[in-house]
């Protein structure tokens, strides 16, 4: 039982029953330590020694623990791992503590509140998020508390757990806080798969979070009217009540809030970020080789964040990208600014996660110095400014605020090389505070005070003998023996008799006792006073320091779009409305950093809303397909975010929304094959696509049968192609060559192809895409060159005749006819049969071609039809 414990394992039990889902670092001297179920837990986890002690029951109680100086080093890997850590501290001076000493929570750390840098990546958020559901309507609230960034939206109708999914693969938070309202195995199947800690509120958790009506009525005064209002409202008040709850801190401030809609930046569903490789590789999930990788030349932290943003978020409208490249241009076209500019963000430190740990309370002397060393770069920044002529770089050389107050004070209070630890004194300044100087002092030449006094006694009195003395009980003491009573002044206060001599006080040496004695210790804590009272009159200036590291950042990300410009032959994309992509002489910009051997071959793209709204693309594998989609979707992708683009010229008609379809393996997890996986994919394009949508399809209808495969491909291109259905502008690249006929039937579908030189059996790859369609798919050519034997080879040649002569025109035939006049008025028009259709579908089904799960997949298929 608990009461057979002692009075520190009964603490311990309390502290840990109020934090039952954290793992509980208890302060026992120089360690923290832990016991019981957290201790066995914890030392396999951080592979420490397993020990035992005595806690007043029977049996030994498990214990571990860790020094308390390097106790951030193993949060950290806790934090890593997805636990939450409650640190219990000792609140009372052990020396004055009557009986058990006091000990308090002071802090719990969880993946989305740490602000430790061995934990953080400097150029990305570390976001928290709180969620709230209700019907087809959801909320959701993100911060980052390191960075002071608050923002909330909502998102409803049929789509709205779609866009939740989005965004969080957007946002890739470490926490998730869940309000309820909703089942939470939902929510929960969609953080597990991207390793977000999901936090549930309880009842009276949630009661606690709407108790501060100021904060309520701040929150509204930001929130637009609408059905989601109510729901943002909760999950704001939710979030700023749980991480001033975990920091233990009244005063945390999670800045300014925010309203953002999804519909205010270009839209990319997860599957689109991840073919595209945006942020990381498809195979490696590695930033080398992403777009970022070749766009990032940041100097600063709060810079790379924001770059990492704009990548994610390109705008939609036209005015503010034109302002973002209009920055750009002039930095391209100035190169002394844009030189002196990158100089000078060189030297600031991250003034947003600075000032993050201000806001905790966890900053210490070398935080304050960085922060100085940032604040004075700024009027260095302005002058670099002053001549700009862009609105971009005026507008933010005038937002820059003056912070020189800041400055002075850090760099007349703070030493030039502070200790890391706030309690081991040595951080104030000589001359910054009186007392400071006088402890100091003390500390350092008590001794040599003391012999001046002894000195100064001897003459005044004429006792030679006469001497300072010290001990535990009496202090610091005259000593004068008996043959010199007589000359002992009035003024001398008795203190001890012995039998040799007697010991005196005086005014002076008792003032000099009170100043010499604990004189470190009282240093040491003023110093801590000292710097707590700067730490919190610079945290008056969070408002104005996130200001200024906004325009840092928004600085940075011009300089670095304008170092690549110049560094890799980009230029000005030319952005309006006009529905129109024109794209002279492009390259991907990733593969060209990449090549190595040989040049980048360019290409054109053209496509408009009226005469080519479709290009269908055919061509071998390996022939470069692919790469031409994917850098067409990234050049329009990156003048939006108010870049320029590796080509010679481009014209871009305001983009929406660009969904890519490029391949996708089997979902074995969620038990969908390949092909269920892309129609999936396919379903959720059509379903939000819209006119001003760019959609990049690679080989759709691959995964089934041929006959399948070509007319689920036929029908999506020709529901695609109609500007009374969708009218998206499109890239579709195909090995069905019988689509080829589409261009015949449709005016606004064209084919392409990209070139291949054959001679013999040998062909060569030119890369180019040229007008017209292919009349051969080379594939057993690929398959050689791919090293197949040389004997399968020559079989697939003869059976390739073989079914050229027996089946390609029946095939052709079947599906060369135009819909019925009809087909217009369908969702999706199909082909048409007299029978049911999943019996020709089971008489086509090549049954032994097929996985297990492929099969399981398509008879699900064929009983839901039979059902209808």
């Amino acid at each position: 039982m608990a009461t057979d414990y002692t009075p520190m394992i009964q603490q311990y039990l309390q502290a840990k029953a109020e934090n039952p889902g954290a793992v509980l670092f208890f302060r026992l001297g120089d360690f923290y330590e832990m016991f019981f179920e957290d201790a066995i837990t914890m030392s396999k986890e951080l592979e420490i020694t397993l020990t035992g002690r005595d806690g007043g029951a029977e049996e030994r109680i498990p214990m571990c623990g860790v020094p308390y100086h390097a106790a951030e080093t193993y949060i950290s890997k806790l934090v890593a791992k997805g636990y939450r850590v409650a640190i219990c501290e000792q609140v009372e001076d052990p020396k004055l503590a009557k009986g058990i000493v006091k000990r308090e929570i002071v802090r719990i750390v969880t993946p989305g509140t740490v602000d430790y840098h061995s934990v953080l990546e400097d150029k990305r958020n570390n976001y928290l998020v709180c969620l709230a559901a209700e019907e087809n309507c959801f909320a959701l609230a993100v911060t980052d508390v390191t960075t002071g960034y608050f923002a909330c939206t909502g998102f409803s109708g049929p789509d709205a757990m779609m866009q939740l999914r989005n965004e969080l693969t957007r946002l890739m938070p470490s926490e998730a806080i869940w309000t309820g309202n909703r089942d939470q195995d939902e929510v929960s199947a969609l953080c597990r798969p991207l390793n977000i800690l999901l936090t549930t509120l309880t009842a009276e958790e949630l009661h606690k979070t709407g108790s501060d009506a100021a904060l309520l009525q701040q929150i509204q005064s930001i929130l637009p009217a609408g059905p989601e209002r109510e729901l943002e409202t909760k999950v704001c008040l939710a979030l700023y009540w749980y991480v001033r709850a975990t920091a233990k801190i009244e005063r945390k401030d999670l800045g300014k809030l925010e309203y953002y809609q999804l519909s205010w930046q270009m839209i990319l569903d997860q599957s689109t970020r991840r073919s595209l490789e945006l942020i990381q590789t498809m195979r490696e999930n590695q930033t080398q080789g992403s777009l970022l990788w070749v766009l990032d030349k940041t100097r600063t932290a709060t810079g790379g964040r924001m770059l990492h943003q704009w990548v994610l978020q390109p705008l939609t409208n036209v005015a503010q990208i034109e302002n973002r490249l209009a920055g750009v241009q002039e930095l391209v076209e100035n190169s002394e600014m844009r030189f002196r500019l990158g100089e000078a963000l060189a030297n600031v430190y991250d003034l947003e996660r600075l000032m993050g740990r201000i806001a905790f309370g966890s900053a210490n002397g070398r935080d304050l110095l960085a922060l100085q060393q940032s604040l004075s770069v700024l009027p260095q920044i302005q002058q670099i400014l002053s001549g700009a002529v862009s609105s971009i770089l005026q507008t933010n050389h005038h937002r820059l605020p003056d912070l020189s107050a800041v400055t002075l004070r850090i760099a007349t209070a703070i030493v030039d090389e502070p200790p890391i630890s706030l309690r081991e004194g040595g951080i104030i300044r000589q001359g910054y505070h009186a007392e400071v100087d006088r402890y100091s002092t003390a500390a350092r030449e008590g001794k040599n005070w003391l012999v001046d006094l002894e000195k100064q006694e001897r003459e005044k009195t004429g006792i030679r003998t006469l001497k300072v003395g010290y001990n535990r009980i009496f202090g610091y003491y005259l000593e004068v023996t008996k043959a010199q009573l007589g000359n002992v002044p009035d003024a001398y206060i008795r203190k001890q008799t012995l039998a040799n001599c007697e010991r005196y006080i005086t005014e002076d040496l008792k003032k000099l006792e009170e100043t010499i004695l604990g004189a470190q210790e009282k240093l040491v804590e003023l110093e801590y006073e000292l710097f707590v009272e700067l730490r919190d009159w610079i945290g008056s200036f969070t408002e104005e320091i996130r200001k200024a590291a906004q325009v840092v950042a928004t600085l940075d990300c011009l300089a670095s779009l304008a170092e690549v410009a110049v560094k890799y032959r980009y230029n000005k994309p030319v952005i309006n409305q006009s529905g129109c992509l024109r794209i002279r002489e492009g390259r991907h910009p990733v593969v060209e950093r990449t090549l190595k051997d040989r040049p980048y071959i360019p290409n054109d793209l053209f496509l408009d809303k009226e005469t080519q709204r479709v290009m269908i693309i055919t061509g071998p594998n390996m022939a470069g397909k692919s790469t031409y989609l994917r850098m067409n979707a990234l050049i329009v992708l990156m003048a939006q975010m108010g870049s320029y683009v590796p080509a010679a010229a481009a014209e871009i008609g305001i983009v929406d929304r660009i969904f890519t379809r490029v391949g996708s393996g089997d979902d074995l997890a969620g038990g969908q094959s390949t092909f269920m996986v892309e129609m999936t994919e396919l379903s959720q394009i059509l379903a939000s696509a819209t006119a001003n949508s760019l959609l990049v399809l690679d080989e759709i209808g691959r995964g089934t049968s041929t006959f399948d495969g070509m007319s689920i491909a036929r029908a999506a291109l020709e529901y695609i192609q109609n500007p009374n259905q969708l009218g998206a502008r499109t890239l579709f690249a195909t090995h069905y060559h019988e689509l080829t006929d589409l261009e015949q039937l449709y005016s606004g579908v064209k084919n392409f192809s990209v070139a291949v030189k054959g001679k013999g059996e040998d062909i060569v790859f030119l890369h180019r895409i040229v007008s017209g369609a292919v009349d051969k798919s080379y594939g057993i050519e690929v398959a050689r060159l791919a090293g197949l034997p040389k004997n399968v080879v020559k079989r697939a040649r003869e059976i390739l005749k073989q079914m050229e002569s027996s089946d390609e025109l029946r095939l052709k035939q079947e599906t060369s006819q135009k819909p019925t006049a009809n087909a217009d008025a369908l969702q999706l028009p199909l082909l048409s049969a007299e029978e049911h259709p999943v019996l020709e579908r089971l008489r086509r089904a090549d049954v032994m071609s097929m996985t297990p799960i492929e099969a399981i997949n398509l008879i699900n298929e064929w009983q839901k039809e039979l059902k209808k």
